[in-house]
């Protein structure tokens, strides 16, 4: 189904804790609408084995620096071992300025600071801003996921569940609030195409 349309661009955020399933409805989305811009990250870390530039721009600390420095990046995080992640400014504001419907998914952290962005932030931002918090069905739910992926220790558990619910009191900044129930995959999908196409 196409779904371009005369509507003005925007962005929109994919927000929830770890294991809720963001991942897996942005492979979704990508899968069945070519229509959507999903933009790449700036990264500092090493290339893998047969990794394309399809997801990642690859580059130096010192690019890094200079894309903070020169104010190109929406918002930007040290993750693992000291490597940098950052969305990329012109991965996203030329699409929407084209009308395309732009869709990133970040953490709490990358939220916050997007929609605090002169960009996004306001009544008289330039740009439109939608965030969808994707909400699990219970916290045991994500404890299921998080512990089936691999052995997790205690005391990273105990840090996971901290971690959880703060990232839960996010939902409720969110424009749009969305369940993800166990087996319930098509439908979740559903609702996010619904609130990202409305």
């Amino acid at each position: 189904m196409d779904k371009t349309s005369s509507k003005p661009g925007k962005l929109v955020l994919l927000i929830g804790p770890s294991g809720v399933g963001k991942s897996v409805i942005l492979l979704e989305l990508r899968k069945r609408h070519p229509e959507l811009h999903f933009p790449r990250s700036a990264t500092t870390r090493e290339r893998r084995p047969n990794e394309g530039d399809a997801l990642y721009q690859f580059i130096s600390d010192e690019e890094f620096d200079a894309l903070i420095a020169n104010e190109k990046l929406l918002e930007w995080a040290n993750v693992h071992g000291g490597r940098r992640y950052g969305t990329l400014i012109d991965e996203i504001i030329p699409m929407i300025e084209e009308g395309h419907i732009v869709v990133r998914e970040v953490d709490v952290q990358g939220y916050e600071s997007i929609r605090t962005h002169a960009l996004f932030a306001g009544d008289a931002a330039p740009y439109q801003l939608q965030s969808i918090f994707i909400l699990p069905e219970s916290t045991e739910q994500l404890l299921h996921h998080i512990t089936r992926r691999a052995p997790i220790a205690e005391d990273e558990l105990q840090e996971r569940m901290k971690s959880m619910e703060k990232e839960l009191m996010f939902a409720e900044q969110c424009d749009v609030r969305i369940k993800n129930p166990e087996g319930k995959l098509e439908e979740t999908i559903a609702s996010v195409e619904q609130a990202v196409f409305d």
